[in-house]
């Protein structure tokens, strides 16, 4: 198993744990819609240190994202595998063609 199918199995597990003993329960216990703000913060976080340059900064900065991707994913009932499914779906399609065809 993946770190990210670790950390998103670790997410699910967290939905029934007392928001005073989980950060990850109390975001999702506010709700998707506070759980893709916060998402959003952090990828404006992470486009910040990348147009810095800060290298560390924006390593930590991702995998912030990743993280609250991963919440919010959970939040809406959307599991990791159907993310990575789609990836897998796309994989050697060109970004070109994969866009032209949702049109």
């Amino acid at each position: 198993m993946s770190i990210l199918s670790d950390l998103a199995a670790t997410i699910e597990a967290r939905k029934s744990a007392d928001p005073d003993s989980s950060w990850t329960a109390r975001l999702l216990a506010k709700g998707p819609e506070k759980c893709a703000e916060k998402f959003g913060e952090e990828a404006i976080e992470a486009i910040i240190e990348a147009v810095k340059g800060d290298r560390a900064a924006l390593t930590a900065e991702a995998a912030d994202v990743l993280y609250h991707l991963l919440v919010m994913l959970a939040a809406r009932d959307v599991p990791l595998d159907d993310v990575l499914a789609e990836l897998a779906r796309r994989q050697g399609t060109s970004g070109i063609a994969e866009k032209a065809a949702r049109n």
